[in-house]
């Protein structure tokens, strides 16, 4: 049986946290670079942000299968982390040069490639939380992890707002190199299960793939089929339910430096400095998410986020319209106001968001954890697809205005569908000592 242990899980968390840097600094200023240097429309800023989804969506449910599969002497996640990670943070570093050069052509076959090399490790550093950690407890890991992930968040919006102020390329050499470090951190100092480690076996990842990418796939198949043909709809409408927070939650964050650049009138890195708020906020209850997921149910706890999040929306677009900023200074009445939001957003997307993947491999075996995170990464990036061109589209047509409405509505139809998951809570019952009673679930 796996051994629960808070150290090993906070290394891991350091995974998270290289991984949150990058995604925050992409989501707050490329927008920002694509309409600025290269003249594009929201829309097609839109299509533009769905790069790293489309490369999710088309290789995370392989590559966790392929993980499931992998057997080297350091383990079955790690061998992705080593190759994925570096390169990641080459190219990462590599786009504020891309964009000096005003080159279309380079800049967008920098990000194509950092996209493709921070897919290549995504979903094996996910899927090695379950590896480490027992059914019951893994909403807490996931706090804990979440929580460090929250924590890249906040230093890539906080810091990353001091290095742009002075130059717009030191936050991206700054978040390379952190999530290159942080990664090797868990490379180093978390082992995987003596199972998954087979001393002096050499990895041939030629045939590995070629032997795995059917079976990989043909597993994707079925994990679909149980989606969508088991009698019981639990896992359907979890996946549903995620598929639709994802598109409320990231129309949001790829748009909302630019609402506040646009519409807002006040510079980029306010806007995302407030974004940072968020962060703070999730980085600050993550851990408590976990906890209240484990004492009165994971079901319950995201619907209590949603319904925060969605006051959050509705009352954060009453505010922008009603007033705006005289400054960009983050002691002006408005931008404080939004920051409030946010900080109660925050603790919302940490209530749903810290519980989502729990509940998903909880529906499965041990052997399918992968393909099951892969399933979880497959709904959630294919929302990450629709939403950037989707609400860029409304953006396009109607204006700014609609950004925050536009979240609301997906964030209640989430609250909605999740009312229909009748599984995924933990294995068991916990007591008021989180003690497992078997053969409850």
């Amino acid at each position: 049986m796996v051994q629960f242990n808070y150290k090993r899980i906070f290394l891991l968390g350091f995974g998270f946290f290289g991984i949150s840097i990058i995604w925050s600094l992409y989501n707050a200023y490329i927008p920002i670079f694509l309409q600025d240097t290269f003249r594009m429309s929201r829309t097609v800023t839109g299509f533009v942000m769905t790069i790293d989804n489309l490369f999710a969506v088309l290789l995370l449910p392989f590559l966790g299968a392929l993980s499931d599969k992998t057997r080297t002497r350091i383990g079955r996640r790690k061998p992705y982390i080593l190759l994925g990670a570096p390169s990641a943070a080459l190219l990462f570093a590599l786009i504020p040069v891309a964009r000096r050069y005003e080159n279309l052509a380079l800049f967008m076959g920098t990000i194509v490639f950092m996209n493709f090399f921070m897919a290549l490790f995504r979903s094996p550093v996910i899927a090695f939380m379950p590896d480490i950690t027992p059914s019951e407890k893994r909403s807490q890991a996931n706090g804990i992890i979440n929580f460090m992930g929250g924590i890249g968040a906040l230093l890539a919006y906080f810091g990353g707002k001091l290095l742009y102020d002075i130059n717009y390329a030191y936050p991206f050499f700054a978040g390379a190199a952190i999530m290159l470090i942080a990664n090797l951190l868990v490379v180093f100092f978390v082992p995987e299960p003596e199972e998954y480690r087979i001393p002096g076996e050499k990895i041939d990842l030629k045939k590995l793939i070629k032997e795995t990418s059917k079976k990989s796939f043909g597993e994707l198949k079925e994990n679909l089929k149980d989606v969508f043909a088991s009698k019981e709809k639990s896992l359907l409408f979890i996946l549903l339910s995620i598929f639709l927070w994802f598109i409320a939650f990231n129309s949001v964050e790829t748009f909302f430096t630019s609402y506040a650049k646009y519409h807002l009138g006040i510079e980029e890195s306010t806007g995302a400095f407030m974004m940072g708020v968020v962060s703070l906020s999730f980085m600050l209850f993550a851990i408590p998410a976990g906890f209240i997921g484990g004492r009165i149910g994971r079901k319950k706890t995201i619907t209590m986020g949603l319904v925060l999040t969605t006051a959050v929306m509705i009352l954060a677009y009453l505010l922008g319209e009603a007033s705006k900023p005289q400054s960009s200074a983050l002691t002006d009445p408005v931008v404080l106001k939004f920051m409030v939001l946010f900080f109660f957003g925050g603790i919302g997307w940490a209530m749903i968001n810290v519980n989502s993947l729990p509940m998903v491999v909880d529906m499965t075996t041990e052997e399918k954890l992968g393909g099951y995170t892969g399933l979880y990464y497959f709904f959630s990036q294919a929302a990450n697809l629709v939403a950037p061109p989707l609400a860029g589209a409304f953006l396009d047509v109607i204006g700014y205005s609609t950004l925050l409405p536009f979240a609301a509505i997906f964030f209640i139809l989430a609250t909605i569908t999740v009312q229909f998951v009748k599984r995924g809570d933990i294995k068991g019952k916990v007591s008021d000592v989180y003690e497992l009673i078997p053969d409850m679930d």
